[in-house]
C-alpha cells in the first residue's frame, strides 16, 4: 500500500525540485528503471486490491459495534469500557482508516472529513485523553482489577466489550503522557498479556509496548526489571534504536548503585541506609513508591465503593417521616423525608421531582451543556479545574412552568427565600464524571466568592437527583461518613452555615465517580441575604 505513495512523491519531485535523478538511481540505465517502474506499479494494484479488503474489513468491524452502539444505546454507552472504545474509536481509530485511504487517493476523502470536522463535534487528541484518564479513575476509586477492565468486566454492566491490545496500549500512552508511571505499566503489563494470544492480528507493536513498560518500570525505582525488560525487547527487535540506547543507560545506573552499596558497607559515605537493590519479581508497582494519599481521599474513595457508613451509635437516632413544613400544599400532601445524619443535619426527600418535570428540564437544558466550572478562590472568576469533571447548564426562573414549580417546591420544603437564590444548575456526569471534596460555602479567606452576587454566603444546598445511577456516583461527606445514593425523583437538603452564619465544615462533600451510568441532578444554592427572619440567628456560635 506504501508503493503508490512512493511513486506519487518521486514524480512530482522530478518536476518541481529535480530529484528524480537521485530517486531514479542511476538515468543512464533508464530501460532498467522503466522495467522497475513497471515492477512497482503491478505492486501498486495488488496494495490497491489489498486497500480494498483492509478497508472491507474495517466497515465490517466498525459497522457491527455500531449496531450494538445504536441498537442499546443507553446501556453500551452506561459501561465505561464501552465509552472509552467509542472515543477512541473517532479520536484515534478512525485516523487508522484515514491513513489507509490518503496513503495513494484519498485526498477527497480527507477533504470529506474536514468538512464533516467543522459542522460535527469530533473527538480530538484532548477527548481521548480524557477518557483514558477518566477509566483510570474509576479503575483506582473503585479498585478494578486492570485484567477485568480489559476484559469489560465492569460491576452492574449489561453489555461488555473486550480491549484488545491496541487498546491497552493506548491507556498505557496516555497515562505516560501524564507522567503516571505506575498506570503506565499496569496498562502495557496488560496490552502485553493480550498481544500474546493476538495470535491472527496484533494490534500494537510489541517493540513500544516493552520500551514503555520497560521505562515506566524504571521510573518506579526498579532498574534492574527495567534492564531485564529492555533485555527481552532487544531479543525481539535486537536494532531497537531507544532500546540499544536503554540498555547501556540501565546497566550504568545499577552500576553507580552497586558501587553506591559499596561504599556504604566501607563506611565511606557517612550514611547509615543501605540501597536496596535487589531483583524484583514482576512488572507490578512497587508499594513503597505509590503516592501518598491523604486520609480524606481515602475516606472518600472508600465511602464511594460503600465501604464506610454511619456508625450504629449514630444510625439508631435516625428516622423516617412525613414532612410538610407547614407549607399548605405540603399539609395536603406531605413529602416522604429520610435523616441521613443529624449533625449537620442531611435529609433526603423521596418522590419530590416528578419524570415530566425531569425530562422537561433535561430538554432545556442539554443544548447548553457545557464544562462545569469552579470559582477560583483568589479572583472569583470560574475556571475548569481536572477535580470537577461534568457538564452544566443554569436554567433561569420564568423560563419554562416547570423550571418555578421546581423553585416553588424547594421554597416549601426548605421554608427559606428564594428571591437571592442561584438559577437552577443542571449538571451531567458522563464517563467517570466526579466533583472532588469541596465546601458549597466561602471561607473567610474566600472574599470574592459570590461577591458579584451580592447576596452573601451559601446558606444552604439543595439537590435534585434526577435519574438512577447503575453504579457509583453517590454523593458522600468525608467528614461525618453520611452519603446519598442517587435515586431518581428524590432530593438532599442540607445546610452549609451555622445560624451564626459561619460556615460548617462537616459539610464538606464530594460527587463520586459514575462508574456505570449517566448521573443526572440539579442544584439550587440557597444564599444567607433575604434568609433574616426565615432562619434567624441562635444563641451560640454553632447552633
Amino acid at each position: 500500500m506504501r508503493v503508490l505513495a512512493f511513486i506519487a512523491p518521486l514524480l512530482a519531485a522530478s518536476v518541481c525540485h529535480g530529484e528524480i535523478f537521485t530517486a531514479l538511481v542511476d538515468m543512464e540505465h533508464l530501460a532498467y528503471t522503466e522495467r522497475e517502474l513497471l515492477g512497482m506499479l503491478d505492486r501498486a494494484i495488488q496494495a490497491e486490491e489489498q486497500k480494498i479488503q483492509t478497508l472491507k474489513k474495517y466497515m465490517e468491524q466498525y459497522q457491527r459495534v455500531n449496531r450494538e452502539l445504536v441498537d442499546n444505546q443507553e446501556a453500551y454507552l452506561h459501561n465505561p469500557v464501552n465509552a472509552y472504545l467509542v472515543v477512541k474509536r473517532l479520536a484515534a481509530d478512525w485516523k487508522i482508516v484515514q491513513g489507509v485511504i490518503t496513503e495513494n487517493v484519498g485526498s477527497k476523502f480527507v477533504e470529506n472529513i474536514t468538512q464533516v470536522s467543522e459542522s460535527l463535534r469530533i473527538p480530538d487528541d484532548e477527548d481521548l485523553n480524557g477518557a483514558a484518564m477518566a477509566l483510570i479513575r474509576l479503575q483506582d476509586t473503585y479498585r478494578l482489577n486492570t485484567a477485568d477492565i480489559a476484559s469489560g468486566e465492569i460491576q452492574g454492566s449489561r453489555l461488555k466489550r473486550q480491549l484488545t491490545a491496541g487498546d491497552c496500549f493506548e491507556l498505557g500512552r496516555q497515562s505516560y503522557n501524564n507522567a503516571d508511571f505506575k498506570h503506565t505499566a499496569l496498562w502495557m503489563e496488560e496490552a502485553w498479556k493480550i498481544w500474546r494470544s493476538e495470535s491472527d492480528e496484533r494490534t500494537a507493536p510489541l517493540g513500544d509496548i516493552l520500551e514503555y513498560l520497560a521505562f515506566s518500570t524504571y521510573k518506579m525505582g526498579d532498574v534492574e526489571g527495567a534492564l531485564r525488560l529492555t533485555n527481552q525487547l532487544l531479543d525481539e527487535e535486537p536494532g531497537h534504536p531507544r532500546g540499544v540506547g536503554n540498555k547501556a543507560y540501565y546497566e550504568q545506573e545499577l552500576a553507580k548503585q552497586a558501587s553506591t552499596v559499596r561504599r556504604q558497607r566501607k563506611g565511606e559515605t557517612g550514611e547509615e541506609e543501605d540501597l536496596d537493590v535487589s531483583v524484583r519479581e514482576g512488572y507490578t508497582v512497587p508499594e513503597s513508591t505509590e503516592e501518598a494519599r491523604l486520609p480524606e481521599r481515602d475516606m472518600y474513595e472508600a465511602m464511594c465503593r460503600g465501604e464506610i457508613t454511619v456508625p450504629p451509635s449514630k444510625a439508631r437516632k435516625l428516622k423516617c417521616y412525613y414532612a410538610h413544613n407547614s407549607a399548605p400544599f405540603l399539609l395536603l400532601q406531605p413529602i416522604r423525608a429520610e435523616d441521613l445524619y443529624l449533625k449537620p443535619h442531611l435529609v433526603m426527600y423521596h418522590d419530590v421531582m416528578y419524570d415530566s418535570e425531569i425530562e422537561a428540564i433535561k430538554q432545556l437544558a442539554s443544548p447548553r451543556l457545557a464544562r462545569a466550572t469552579v470559582q477560583n478562590s483568589k479572583t472569583g472568576q470560574l475556571e475548569t479545574a481536572s477535580y470537577r469533571i461534568s457538564k452544566s447548564a443554569w436554567l433561569k426562573q420564568g423560563e419554562h412552568p416547570l423550571v418555578d414549580q421546581v423553585n416553588r417546591r424547594v421554597a416549601q420544603l426548605t421554608g427559606l427565600n428564594l428571591d437571592t437564590a442561584e438559577e437552577l444548575q443542571v449538571v451531567n456526569y458522563g464517563m467517570g464524571g466526579h466533583y472532588e471534596p469541596h465546601f458549597d460555602f466561602a471561607r473567610k479567606e474566600e472574599t470574592n466568592a459570590f461577591k458579584s452576587l451580592g447576596t452573601g454566603n451559601r446558606i444552604a444546598t439543595f439537590i435534585f437527583y434526577m435519574s438512577d445511577v447503575e453504579a457509583g456516583g453517590a454523593t458522600v461527606f468525608p467528614e461525618i461518613g453520611a452519603a446519598v445514593w442517587p435515586r431518581k425523583g428524590s432530593a438532599a437538603f442540607w445546610y452549609n452555615l451555622h445560624r451564626s452564619g459561619e460556615g460548617d465544615y462537616d459539610t464538606r462533600h464530594a460527587a463520586c465517580p459514575v462508574l456505570i451510568g449517566s448521573k443526572w441532578v440539579s442544584n439550587k444554592w440557597i444564599h444567607e441575604i433575604g434568609q433574616e427572619f426565615a432562619r434567624p440567628c441562635g444563641l451560640t456560635p454553632d447552633e
